[in-house]
């Protein structure tokens, strides 16, 4: 049974080095006793390359445009705009030119310990895809197939 808390500015924890992003863990499975809850920050061309994931995931745009590919489907997301991937679904995203801010929840534990794997293991700089592969497939997610616009 998960126990009440609260996150403020002032306890929240480190936001973690995502792939360029940076991402503040407000609420891990750990301590909910299931669903996780992030605040992504990411810079301009910024996200991760297609791939799925065995948890259902959804965003919520704060500031910024992001464009998200969902299977075949491409969707611009601005400001107010949610945006839904049930479990399975291969996904990436890149934030617009002026950066993005989103609120995104998972169904599930699972995310939190993604990123703080990639942000343990992955340096900041060029991508070595191998690496983030090698990283994400142990975290459980599903690497995608590549598109030319990615």
């Amino acid at each position: 049974m998960s126990e009440p808390f609260v996150v403020t500015q002032a306890n929240a924890p480190r936001p973690l080095n995502v792939v360029g992003e940076k991402i503040t863990v407000l609420a891990s499975g750990d301590q909910t006793g299931g669903y996780e809850i992030f605040l992504q920050d990411g810079p301009p061309d910024t996200g991760p390359p297609p791939h799925s994931h065995p948890w259902d995931e959804t965003f919520y745009v704060m500031k910024g445009e992001v464009s998200f590919s969902l299977g075949n489907e491409h969707q611009l997301a601005g400001p107010g705009t949610l945006v839904h991937l049930p479990a399975g679904t291969v996904h990436w995203f890149r934030c617009g030119p002026q950066g993005a801010l989103m609120l995104s929840v998972t169904s599930k534990k699972g995310a939190s310990q993604l990123f703080a794997a990639i942000d343990r293991e992955i340096p900041p700089g060029p991508m070595d895809v191998a690496k983030i592969v090698s990283v994400i497939t142990a975290n459980g997610v599903t690497p995608g197939p590549m598109p030319a616009e990615a």
